[in-house]
């Protein structure tokens, strides 16, 4: 406990994060608070608590979220938990207010009205959640506890004779005995060709628009009708096609010609013409159309939780490409060829025999011959007709090998692409390249699991996890509702989208006062457009953030960046802080750990893998998946230290 009888906390940041540890604190004191003592919160952001910057009710609803209804949950559904005083999953939520509209304007009640579990909501519909469910624990505050919201920045935190003293950007000051870092995402720094874009479109008189969370971005500045560049195609894409194209008044309805895709587009006359270029040169995969989260026809059989208690028991530090590499691949090839013997028994020559054979193949350490992979390739050489053959690395980069004569050209083939992915998404469970993407997608829980806090080495989470693991299942496994597919489709053929093609390059034309964008693999001359548009978030990077709060933080060395070595053993710089869990709390530049100081979310980057998406309501059982709820136990678990319990 804190020298005085009052225990003084202050969480800076008051998304779902910050709100997660208030949240917890009131429980965990409710539950066990000590005798003649109270408790003052005060929650500081410049943004309304609850929702905090990402998730705000005002915005447009056209941002969906990337995960059903089902799924997102703020409070811990965990028995083994102090019991929440208020609140609970975002479903259950959303059943509630479907029949009382408590609180909801009318475009809230209007959403929910057909808004089912399996559907997935705007972002603004969520951050109404978050805030109601917030005012919820407020309403049931425990004796003793007061909180104080500070709509305003953090801007300094400095250690005083064993408190904190908080500097803010209004002018404020607060003296507290611990300081919770829950910042979420911070602005940062331009790279440096970024700051070169920026700098010629102020020269020029282009419109540039850098790396911003799509919500902050003034969308009517983009002019009616004029080519507009867009780099990128991941999830901030599909937020950026909408606005400028739902959000200008067209319409999607459904196609009412044989072969012209699931939708049609019908045109306002204000769009700009999209020309979308990315890495890959396609989007993001769609998510199949499923019951629950993880495909239920998906059964680990490879990466399992005995095959990670066997590198525990052996005491193993697992390489990532070595060890756990071979063992997702194998599920992903199962779960693929299992599907087809299931739903294209044709395409196999014996389906039972082949399995039977499969099984035998896959199997770790049971092989005559070095190369499983090897094995298994003349194995499927065998039984499976040429053109349902899985080329697992070749679903990320659909276009890989293949040259186009135009951007025409190139448009048709990934209209195609969209279709086909969009086809296979609806097919479900049903389809053999939805499920193999299934097995990434379930492997990926049990991964977060396995290589938190040091679980691989640093050379396998900079080459191997990070290096390229991540990219690739991103691409595949958390991509957009089918729906986005199917619009960018209908989009493509009304002229409204083009693209640009693989490994684009960027660059601006002074003499024409242009920015372009070319393919190596498209024979036609460069895109061209006066506006150019990155269509992806600030990087989530410590080391060049332009918070202040963390760049004062990082000079009084009470913080530091993560840094790993590489194979070659040269140091690298991780995007998150050094932290000594648990809790987490950051290590110091001299290697101490700063004492009453917890960091939660986004900045845990460096420790913690694939920690941005939200907490799952109701996760699969077993360890394994504990990731599903793994920012609420953190929260759990700082809100207990702060109490002293």
């Amino acid at each position: 406990m804190a020298k005085s009888q009052i225990n003084r906390v202050a969480l800076l940041g008051a998304g779902p994060r910050g709100t997660s540890v208030l949240e917890r604190l009131l429980a965990n004191w409710a539950a066990e608070r000590p005798e003649g003592t109270s408790l003052q919160i005060h929650v500081v952001d410049p943004y309304p608590a609850g929702s905090g910057h990402v998730w705000q009710p005002e915005q447009s609803r056209l941002y969906l979220m990337n995960t059903q209804a089902f799924y997102p949950t703020l409070i811990p559904e965990d028995s083994g938990l102090a019991a929440p005083l208020a609140g609970g999953s975002f479903d259950q939520w959303r059943e509630a207010r479907r029949s009382d509209g408590t609180g909801l304007n009318d475009a809230e009640k209007a959403e929910l009205a057909t808004l089912d579990s399996h559907d997935f909501p705007s972002r603004a519909l969520y951050g109404r959640y978050l805030r109601q469910t917030l005012a919820e624990l407020l309403d049931r505050l425990p004796d003793g506890v007061e909180v104080t919201f500070h709509e305003t920045l953090a801007v300094a935190a400095h250690p005083v004779d064993g408190m904190f003293d908080v500097e803010l950007a209004d002018g404020g000051r607060l003296t507290v005995d611990s300081v919770v870092l829950a910042l979420g995402h911070v602005e940062s720094r331009l790279n440096p060709e970024q700051k070169s874009f920026k700098r010629a479109a102020d020269e020029l008189g282009l419109l540039y628009f850098p790396p911003a969370p799509p919500a902050d971005v003034d969308w009517q500045a983009v002019p009616d009708n004029e080519p507009v560049l867009v780099r990128g195609m991941g999830l901030n894409f599909f937020d950026v096609m909408g606005q400028l194209t739902e959000g200008r008044g067209g319409k999607f309805v459904e196609a009412g010609a044989p072969g012209a895709g699931v939708l049609e587009y019908r045109a306002s006359g204000r769009e700009p013409r999209i020309i979308a270029a990315s890495r890959r040169g396609t989007p993001y995969r769609a998510k199949a159309g499923l019951e629950g989260y993880y495909p239920s026809s998906v059964t680990m059989r490879y990466l399992t939780e005995d095959a990670v208690d066997r590198f525990r028991a052996a005491g193993i530090q697992p390489g990532f490409d070595h060890d756990l590499w071979p063992l997702l691949h194998r599920d992903a090839l199962w779960a693929y060829y299992s599907t087809l013997a299931r739903s294209q028994p044709a395409a196999i020559k014996d389906p039972a025999q082949f399995l039977t054979d499969l099984e035998d193949a896959l199997q770790p350490h049971a092989h005559t011959t070095a190369n499983w992979e090897s094995d298994v390739e003349i194995l499927v050489e065998k039984h499976v007709v040429a053109s349902r053959r899985l080329n697992l690395r070749g679903l990320a980069a659909p276009l890989a090998g293949r040259t186009f004569e135009s951007r025409r050209e190139l448009d048709a083939a990934i209209t195609a692409y969209l279709d086909d992915d969009a086809r296979r998404s609806a097919l479900g469970e049903s389809d053999p390249i939805k499920m193999a993407i299934g097995a990434l997608h379930t492997g990926r829980a049990i991964l977060k699991t396995v290589v938190a806090d040091g679980g691989i080495t640093d050379e396998s989470w900079l080459a191997g996890l990070r290096g390229w693991f991540e990219s690739f299942v991103e691409g595949l496994a958390s991509g957009p509702p089918a729906l986005r597919s199917e619009q960018l489709a209908a989009l493509a053929r009304a002229g409204v989208v083009s693209f640009v093609g693989p490994d684009p390059k960027f660059s601006v034309d002074r003499g024409a006062k242009v920015f372009r964008a070319a393919s190596p693999w498209v024979h036609e001359g460069p895109a061209e457009a006066r506006t150019l548009i990155e269509a992806m978030s600030p990087a989530n990077r410590v080391g060049i953030n332009i918070s202040p709060l963390l760049e004062q933080l990082m000079s009084d060395g009470l913080v530091r960046t993560k840094i790993m070595m590489s194979v070659e053993g040269t140091p690298m710089q991780t995007t998150g802080l050094d932290v000594e869990p648990h809790p987490y709390r950051p290590i110091a530049a001299n290697g101490s750990i700063t004492k009453n100081l917890y960091v939660l979310g986004l900045q845990l980057s460096a420790s913690q893998w694939g920690n941005a998406i939200a907490a799952e309501a109701r996760p699969r059982s077993g360890r394994a998946y504990a990731s599903g709820q793994r920012t609420l136990r953190d929260a759990d678990e700082i809100a207990r230290s702060i109490l002293g319990l």
